[in-house]
């Protein structure tokens, strides 16, 4: 179905993205992939998709691969039944239904006379029901821009599917809808994810690096348990390597120092026996020359050790490097920090919820907010964060300090460099070392403090912004996180929900990606249903 052979990417600017990469899908095969941001994940599926060529190398593909990239901004001047490649098709049927004999015609539609239906049928499937064909791309949600790609699978039922992190924009209904296609679909897919639910539906997991790809035979969960047993392996190893570095540097001193005492000792008896000054001198630079040699033995086997150490250091996973040390807040747990009264809110006079909301939340809590999109969970967060008032009903918020951060991490200012960015969150007159220290702590190291935040990776943003909460005097009370893992690698994930979990402030959260929220230890979910009615759940 699909092979890659010694396939390489260079940048125009000369830079290598990736070397030598091999992979062999066969047909049916689930095969997900994974790797840091910026390892070239979304480029490899270009190449796949043959709207980038390779630097070098073979692919080889039996069938033209359908594909489904992150980004759908390009789209946006196509109409639906455009993007769902069936506009030339539809307009031949409603030539021919109202009497056109024209070649052409009958040629286009390909006696696919059923094509109406099954259109209508999968946009219903997609939750995209009642959508008009004819409406431009750019006026749908990324959701639904997503879901219209999803739906011309059915339609023309490719054989080879590539996507690329095609639940990022999908509210958790959609997500399921996803998932169960993923389940039971019969067509060869390629899957760039870092959604844990979705990766354990592929059957095998291929980890992209600089050189090559690393093939596990199994889901994600079968991946991470092979990933421990290596990094027990590596930690081990390490362990190893410095007390055996700690012993040869002891051995050392005691040799030296030995041969000191041999030395001196021997230049005593020396001294005593009346050997002449000429063969004082020549015994003196022989022990000297055998002393320098011993530290040279010593010091090359010790350079070696020290060398053999730092290597296995480096393969270090980037997580076991970081201090997060981000302050907890100095609010006693418990204390009510907002209480919501009967309220609402409307835009253009249209109520946002049929029902008016009542709640609380106290200091201390972590909350999932969860709702289709469209369902006003930003507007709520702006009403919590205090950047709205409610237009009914009220609301009273107890004197705290809220942090929101958006899925593009838009508190930073894409004008600042890094360092520039992390001395704006400098309100306790840290020294310059010390805010370089904490930029090494989150994986900056000198040569990125110059670099503009603008060309920042969405893992990079958002290390940079934990950074920078740590390097503020006063750590937030309330921490809003927006879709926080949209656009952001395994890794990183994984950094982030360590972060997380060693804050002790109050936590909310809107996010579809339930592993993620399990594993922050969300105690309480506020949902907004499509029917528009608040549902409170433990």
């Amino acid at each position: 179905m699909l092979s890659l052979q010694n396939i390489s990417y260079t940048h125009p600017n000369k830079d290598i993205l990736f070397n030598h990469i091999n992979l062999t899908v066969n047909n049916q095969d689930k095969v997900a992939i994974i790797g840091n941001n910026g390892i070239g994940k979304t480029t490899l599926l270009k190449i796949i998709a043959k709207e980038l060529l390779p630097s070098s190398g073979q692919l080889d593909v039996e069938s033209d691969p359908y594909y489904i990239p992150q980004i759908f901004g390009q789209y946006n001047h196509l109409t639906i039944a455009q993007a769902l490649r069936i506009a030339d098709k539809l307009h031949a049927l409603k030539e021919i239904l109202e009497g056109s004999i024209r070649e052409e015609n009958f040629n286009l539609l390909n006696d696919d006379w059923t094509i109406e239906d099954r259109c209508d049928e999968t946009l219903d499937y997609w939750q995209l029901k009642g959508l008009d064909l004819s409406q431009k791309m750019g006026t749908l949600s990324g959701g639904q821009k997503t879901k219209v790609f999803l739906a011309a699978i059915f339609i023309h039922k490719p054989q080879l599917i590539l996507l690329d992190e095609p639940s990022n924009h999908l509210d958790t209904s959609s997500r399921q809808l996803l998932y169960d296609f993923m389940e039971s679909t019969k067509s060869t897919l390629l899957l760039v994810s870092h959604d844990r639910k979705l990766l354990n539906l592929s059957g095998t997991i291929g980890e992209l690096g600089q050189h090559g790809i690393r093939i596990y035979g199994g889901n994600y969960d079968f991946y991470e348990e092979q990933k421990q047993i290596e990094h027990h392996a590596l930690n081990q190893s390490i362990q190893n390597n410095e007390k055996a570095l700690r012993k040869a540097e002891g051995r050392e001193r005691e040799t030296l120092e030995r041969q000191q005492k041999l030395d001196t000792r021997g230049k005593r008896k020396q001294e005593k026996s009346g050997v002449a000054r000429i063969m004082m001198n020549t015994l003196r630079n022989n022990a000297e020359n055998s002393t320098s040699k011993l530290k040279s033995v010593h010091a090359e086997k010790i350079d070696g050790m020290t060398q053999e150490l730092q290597d296995l250091r480096t393969a270090l996973p980037d997580l076991d490097k970081m201090k997060f040390g981000i302050d907890h807040s100095q609010l006693h747990k418990g204390k009510i920090l907002f209480v919501a009264t009967n309220i609402n809110f409307a835009y253009n006079t249209t109520r946002l919820w049929r029902e008016n909301l009542s709640f609380q939340i106290v200091s201390g809590e972590r909350i999932a907010l969860k709702g289709q999109n469209g369902s006003g969970k930003t507007t709520l967060i702006k009403l919590i964060s205090g950047d709205l008032e409610p237009q009914t009903g009220a609301v009273h918020r107890a004197k705290n300090k809220s942090v929101y951060i958006d899925q593009d991490y838009s508190l930073l200012d894409n004008k600042q460099k890094v360092y520039e960015q992390a001395q704006q969150f400098n309100n306790s007159r840290w020294q310059e070392h010390e805010i370089k220290t904490r930029l090494n702590r989150f994986l900056f190291a000198r040569d990125d403090w110059d670099k503009p935040c603008s060309v920042l990776s969405g893992g990079e943003r958002m290390r940079l912004m934990l950074c920078c909460l740590t390097i503020d005097r006063k750590s937030p009370d309330i921490l809003i996180l927006d879709e926080p893992t949209n656009n952001l690698d395994m890794q990183n994930v994984e950094m982030l929900t360590e972060a997380i979990n060693e804050y002790r402030g109050t936590v909310i959260v809107v996010s579809h990606d339930e592993a993620f929220l399990e594993r922050i230890n969300i105690e309480r979910t506020i949902e907004l249903s499509r029917e528009d009615q608040l549902t409170l759940r433990s």
